[in-house]
């Protein structure tokens, strides 16, 4: 293995590093709407602890959703109320997710140094952010966000236990708390298995001192894992009943059938290309370091990390590409090592046809918005706009300028820095921001415009009466509730069948073309729609025949 001045020869320095983190982390975060799947609903629950200041009941428009815990929806709710005087509700929310990005990002960093020494902080941040499956979830209102903060702090807590076991307990402890109030139940399970196992791998983990580590690892999680569950359970008992028997062992175990089931080896075929390109190098540093033992060492707590997180994820009931977050910080953990062999000729072959793609790929982007923008070629620019009906398109001076800076930025990166496996590895994350960035400059209205339930809501909004009705919703998911709140001040009530509905209104959504426009003579249709270019989904809006419109 080289050693630290050699390593030190064409590292990455700290201000770059810190610049195309920013430069990655912020495009996304601002200019559009709130987007389903998760964002509407979780942008609900922070208005509510906005209007209310009740952070102990997660409500979404109007209704208790116990699904997760209030610590991503309290942050974030804090950013919107610093940040109100200067941007719009949502984007300001979306602060939270850089603010848990950059605590995930110091974490990785901080383990990598720890357990490879000097200069490998910098190349964990930078294999973090290019990893394919990060870049559109990071720039979400998602809870899995803070979770993926919470795996960072507890694993940086491991690896610095065997050097400190008290602050490393104290660490562990801190990131199984984060975790905690994220998601549940999740995080304490996956990293008492963790610290459980770590004993059983290598005896390094069998000392006296690991006990103690344990002992404060519990000591210091126990706040977080009990002041919101007390306090849940002290306001509202059969809501914390729900949360912790539905929402947490029965989504695991599948008894609640909730959330989208788990296929078959799904996260066999998920983890490559979500950790790409993290995954190949772990494998090629593991190969490398296979018969060396302090490289095992130094192995125990990423990989025993990533089993455990495989192999829990993998049994559970529920299984989408977003749960895969976790699993990226041991394997980049795992991928660093890879950086400290010799640059040679297959080295540059994959450098540079990664710059090549990169190239291409920014090409496409810049003529296909060219198309967009000026109608020609005619063809190419027919087909973009009848993704996006509701598009208008538009000439804005920033987004261009933005868009230019990233692109001449990456290109200035791309011929310029030295050829060795660090800069590889920058070109590689400058060519990830890159593209990220001009996809949410040049194509975010584009995107935005396909994607928001604005026009819809407005469209709806105009079959109603100015004073607001009651109206009852059947199949109307929590982001769709929480968006009709958030544009137009209405709550809907929520009932099982037609027979149930109270009000003179009735909204009812569904896949296109499976919806009945004749629901019986009771019930007169005034409206049907949906997000323009949303091809799937389509709600219709019932009037009531001889019945009293009474007041939401």
């Amino acid at each position: 293995m080289k050693s630290d001045a050699a390593l030190s020869e064409n590292q990455i320095s700290w201000p770059l590093t810190v610049i195309v983190s920013l430069c990655w982390m912020l495009p996304g975060l601002f200019g559009h709407d709130p987007w389903k799947a998760d964002e509407p609903y979780s942008f609900s629950m922070v208005r509510h602890i906005l209007a209310t200041h009740d952070w102990v009941v997660p409500t979404v428009a109007g209704v208790p959703f116990m699904e997760k815990p209030p610590l991503f929806y309290l942050t974030a709710a804090i950013f919107t109320k610093l940040f109100s005087f200067a941007l719009a509700p949502h984007d300001a929310a979306r602060i939270a997710c850089a603010f848990y990005m950059g605590i995930t990002f110091a974490f990785a960093a901080l383990t990598a140094r720890e357990l490879y020494g000097t200069g490998r902080g910098r190349v964990s941040i930078l294999l973090l952010l290019s990893c394919v499956g990060l870049q559109s979830h990071a720039h979400k209102l998602l809870t899995d966000i803070a979770l993926l903060s919470g795996f960072a702090v507890a694993l940086y807590g491991f690896v610095l236990s065997r050097r400190r076991p008290a602050l490393g307990g104290l660490w562990a402890g801190t990131g199984i708390g984060i975790g905690f109030l994220s998601k549940g139940l999740l995080a304490p399970g996956i990293l008492g298995i963790i610290a459980l196992i770590l004993p059983l791998v290598s005896r390094e983990w069998r000392r006296r001192d690991y006990a103690v580590t344990l002992v404060l690892i519990c000591a210091a999680a126990l706040p977080w894992i009990m002041i919101w569950p007390f306090s849940l359970y002290r306001t509202a008992p059969r809501l914390f009943s729900e949360w912790l028997w539905v929402q947490n062992f029965g989504r695991f175990l599948g008894t609640s059938k909730q959330g989208p089931p788990n296929k078959p080896a799904f996260y066999f075929y998920t983890l490559p290309w979500f950790a790409w390109p993290a995954l190949p190098l772990a494998g090629w540093a593991i190969w490398k370091e296979w018969r060396d033992r302090a490289g095992a060492l130094r192995r125990s707590v990423p990989a025993v990390a990533l089993v455990v997180m495989f192999v829990i994820f993998s049994v559970a009931s529920d299984g989408r590409s977003l749960y895969t977050l976790p699993m990226l910080v041991p394997v980049v953990l795992l991928a660093v090592p890879a950086f400290d062999g010799n640059f040679h000729r297959a080295s540059r072959i994959i450098d540079r046809s990664g710059a090549l793609l990169f190239a291409i790929t920014a090409l496409v982007l810049w003529l296909g918005w060219i198309a967009l923008i000026s109608g020609h070629p005619a063809g190419v620019a027919a087909k973009l706009r009848a993704i996006s009906p509701a598009y208008v398109p538009s000439f804005a001076v920033l987004p261009f300028v933005v868009a230019l800076v990233y692109t001449v930025g990456w290109g200035v990166i791309a011929l310029r820095a030295p050829a060795s496996w660090n800069n590889s590895l920058l070109r590689w994350a400058a060519g990830m921001t890159m593209i990220w960035g001009l996809c949410m400059s040049l194509w975010l209205p584009w995107t935005d415009a396909m994607r928001s339930y604005r026009s819809m809501v407005a469209s709806l909004q105009a079959h109603l009466p100015q004073t607001r009705p009651c109206i009852a919703s059947i199949a109307i998911g929590e982001s769709e509730r929480a968006m009709l709140e958030y544009f137009a001040g209405i709550q809907t009530r929520m009932v099982d069948s037609i027979a149930d509905v109270p009000c003179g209104y009735l909204l009812m959504g569904g896949r296109r073309g499976t919806l009945k426009d004749n629901i019986g003579s009771d019930w007169t249709l005034v409206w049907r729609g949906g997000r323009p270019g949303n091809r799937k989904e389509e709600f219709m809006l019932f009037r009531a025949v001889n019945r009293p419109q009474s007041p939401n």
